[in-house]
């Protein structure tokens, strides 16, 4: 009787035991910036994260990412790596390829961690060859890519704005 009691214990240990996964402790922001009526992203653009008086937000002791330690975070294309997880050179066959974050194609990234407090964030987005003006975007924390995420968790955000979706930002050509 005590062995079947052990038995059905460490089974429901087991059942409910948290797995983790690759991407503990960190999340993703996923901008998707193109035109009005175009759904190509535009490649090339300077993208920072800034607080909500315009200045660029500095990495201190890692608090907002686990990159870029005392630095400002900035926004980086996702790109293209090969078997071996290294990035691919653009002039070989893309079709063999997969993107280095997955959950996303052709956008721009920030890994930050879990805590990271997009609703007093929001991004500056420049562009060095001044065909688009200047733009800033508030943040909110739907924004977030949370991966390592529970069934449970799951379920219960099955209401409300999706998460896990690029947020979408339209930049306006400078002649328009």
């Amino acid at each position: 009787m005590r062995l079947l009691l052990f038995a059905l214990l460490f089974v429901s240990v087991s059942a409910n035991a948290q797995l983790h996964c690759g991407y503990d402790f960190t999340s993703y922001v996923v901008l998707h910036v193109h035109e009005e009526g175009k759904r190509e992203n535009i490649s090339g653009l300077q993208i920072v994260l800034v607080d909500q008086n315009g200045n660029e937000v500095i990495n201190t002791a890692n608090q907002y990412s686990w990159n870029h330690k005392d630095e400002s975070l900035r926004f980086v294309e996702n790109y293209r790596i090969d078997a071996a997880g290294k990035r691919a050179a653009e002039d070989i066959d893309q079709s063999a390829l997969r993107w280095f974050f997955p959950y996303s194609k052709d956008t721009y990234l920030l890994s930050v961690t879990n805590e990271f407090p997009a609703d007093e964030m929001m991004v500056k987005i420049t562009d060095p060859n001044g065909v688009y003006a200047e733009a800033t975007h508030q943040l909110y924390s739907f924004n977030m890519y949370i991966l390592c995420t529970t069934d449970a968790q799951n379920k219960a955000m099955q209401f409300g704005r999706r998460t896990n979706k690029p947020v979408d930002i339209i930049l306006k050509r400078k002649n328009s």
